[in-house]
């Protein structure tokens, strides 16, 4: 694989080498990964970090050992189209190459519960309903929490318009308090239903939930998401949010 076309796309070779490690061993520890990458030891928990913070590499903790996993390779596009116009044609190269890296994710065994940090780690977990959701398709939040940071209100908005074009829908529950104005802002984008708990308890996460996917979402002050996937589990948060929305009240 060609480290240089990674170089470009904004990672280094130590994190280039450590995530194609990852993609191809699937979960794993710290040193099956510098093993494959070929690195010293005393860099891989470094790179890991920053990998963690780009949102390329999450990790579960399993009997106080931390397994390591590689996001899915789209990802890395994101870096590219933040310098869409220098690095058009690196961009071009790495979807040439995206089949193969989806191959190397497919081969390896992916856990049930992955830990996701860092506002683009949460970003990333989020999106994922992308890859599973079809046209008409729903995918539910209840928790809301009455604050976020601002520049995820800018995130949301972009993200729903990205959301109407693929067709997918929506329906969202706000903890009471929440300004009225993103309630307002939500339900103008089409196939989106805005709402207010019908309970006065208040978390600072929210649950999302589709598929055979849960998702557990704390935007502040440290952000981070758990995404579980699992239909059992999946299918009691549902039954929740339906309850929830059942007893909840139209937004007016």
């Amino acid at each position: 694989m060609n480290v240089e076309l990674f170089q470009k796309a904004g990672l280094t070779e130590g994190e280039t080498k450590v995530y194609l490690a990852l993609l191809e061993l699937g979960l794993t520890t710290s040193g099956h990964i510098v093993t494959r990458a070929s690195i010293a030891k005393s860099m891989v928990y470094p790179i890991l970090e920053k990998l963690i913070r780009k949102g390329l590499v999450s990790y579960i903790v399993k009997e106080k050992t931390k397994y390591f996993q590689a996001a899915d390779p789209d990802k890395l596009l994101e870096y590219v189209d933040e310098k869409e116009d220098e690095l058009d044609d690196v961009r071009k190269k790495i979807e040439d190459v995206l089949p193969s890296l989806l191959l190397k994710q497919k081969m390896s065994n992916k856990s049930e519960a992955t830990m996701y940090l860092g506002i683009k780690g949460l970003r990333t977990c989020h999106e994922h309903f992308y890859k599973k959701l079809k046209k008409g398709e729903y995918y539910y939040y209840f928790g809301v929490p009455e604050y976020q940071p601002d520049e995820q209100h800018i995130y949301w908005k972009k993200d729903h318009i990205r959301r109407v074009k693929a067709g997918i829908r929506c329906q969202l529950l706000f903890n009471k308090g929440t300004n009225r104005e993103i309630l307002k802002n939500r339900n103008s984008f089409k196939g989106a239903e805005a709402r207010y708990m019908p309970s006065d308890v208040k978390t600072p996460a929210a649950f999302m939930i589709y598929k055979d996917t849960t998702s557990i979402i704390l935007q502040h002050p440290t952000p981070i998401a758990v995404e579980i996937i699992n239909q059992e589990i999946a299918d009691s948060f549902l039954e929740y949010f339906q309850e929830f929305w059942k007893r909840s009240k139209k937004f007016i």
